[in-house]
């Protein structure tokens, strides 16, 4: 088996367009947004679960703003 042939299995050859049309900055400030809001402190239980959930892999909910 060739390396081309390898590469396309492990699909390392194709570049693939990011489904997420997300932007940083918007991201950034809806969760300073909910931080002030919450009055969530950086370092905090609540700041870690809010900045760095992940409900798309763990299935688990980011501390949201009611």
């Amino acid at each position: 088996m060739t390396i081309a042939e390898l590469q396309k299995l492990a699909g390392i050859t194709e570049r693939k367009k990011s489904k997420s049309l997300s932007n940083i900055s918007h991201t950034a400030n809806e969760k300073a947004r909910i931080m002030k809001k919450k009055k969530i402190k950086p370092g905090t239980p609540e700041w870690f679960k809010l900045w760095f959930s992940r409900p798309y892999l763990t299935g688990e909910k980011p501390y949201e703003c009611d």
